[in-house]
């Protein structure tokens, strides 16, 4: 099960990260696509570092954490860098929702313990995932979808904060201060039982 969960992992990094390259190139920027981004080879999207020892060491203890290489984005290739950069950012949790709601329809289709067994772990990494990334801090997408849809000055005035603050502000809310749990934790869990069992009606909550 262990393996199963790390290609799990490996395949929801790998979706979502190809739609932020895809989404780009389609609002005018190649940059993602002419280095090979724009692709559902996981290969291309592995950070050593995050794509595979965090994951296979946190999975050890039940639990898995990692990341991707970032898509990378020329915002001066963009019509509109603001609005645009937004829409890049939303693309990665939209299609991590519009894959396990999928493989959800096919766990009720095809109902079985095997095919629970498999699809399960992807379900439940890329609604984690999706929600996750939603969280309005940079270098989370959700950093950049607010960023896109606030008025040009305090965009930018946001923008400038979380670059500068972002990355504290995040290991803030992750970092367990709350009696081992994490701030985060605390937000999202609910909310990623909720869908999941919207999804896979009858899942114990995580």
């Amino acid at each position: 099960m262990i393996i199963v969960w790390i290609l799990a992992f490996a395949l929801t990094i790998t979706i979502h990260e190809a739609a932020h390259a895809w989404m780009a190139n389609r609002l005018g920027d190649p940059t993602a696509r002419l280095l090979g981004r724009l692709t559902l080879n996981p290969i291309k999207h592995i950070d050593p570092i995050g794509s595979i020892l965090v994951p296979f060491l946190t999975s050890l203890t039940g639990f898995i954490f990692g990341w991707a290489k970032p898509v990378p984005v020329d915002p001066y290739n963009l019509a509109n860098p603001k609005k645009d950069s937004a829409l890049i950012s939303l693309a990665g949790p939209l299609v991590n929702i519009a894959l396990a709601t999928i493989l959800a329809i096919v766990i009720k289709i095809f109902k079985g313990e095997i095919i629970f067994n498999l699809l399960y772990p992807v379900i439940l990494l890329n609604i984690t995932l999706a929600i996750f990334n939603l969280i309005p801090i940079h270098p989370l997408d959700g950093g950049k979808i607010l960023i896109g849809l606030l008025p040009n000055k305090e965009a930018q005035e946001l923008d400038m904060f979380l670059n500068k603050y972002g990355m504290f502000l995040l290991f803030a809310i992750i970092f367990p201060f709350f009696g081992g749990t994490s701030l985060v934790s605390s937000i999202i869990t609910p909310v990623i039982n909720i869908i999941v069992n919207l999804l896979v009606p009858g899942i114990a909550s995580i």
